[in-house]
């Protein structure tokens, strides 16, 4: 469940940057080639947000979070980059025998 949640955070903070630059590039130029791009982005975004808070509260038991460490856990999801982050910073995958 770790590493899916490591990939879930990648994938989540890909899908942040991605969104952020297609709706940069849809308010100035208003083309109908980013404004195609715009919900499917936004739903992809949309999916992985929920998997990323979701599987950060089923590992929270395994990796040993406090409170304060999930809390910025979760608050990185909302913040673009962050979630890179947290992914290299307190996320710890177990070893394999």
């Amino acid at each position: 469940m770790v590493k899916i949640f490591k990939n879930i955070a990648i994938l989540e903070g890909i899908s942040y940057l991605a969104l952020f630059a297609n709706m940069l590039l849809v308010k100035p130029t208003n083309l109908e080639l980013y404004k195609t791009f715009l919900y499917p982005i936004g739903m992809t975004h949309g999916v992985l947000f929920i998997g990323y808070v979701a599987s950060a509260f089923l590992i929270t038991k395994s990796q040993k979070w406090s409170f304060g460490t999930l809390s910025i856990v979760l608050i990185a999801s909302l913040l673009p980059l962050a979630t890179f982050f947290v992914e290299r910073k307190y996320v710890q995958v177990p070893v394999s025998k």
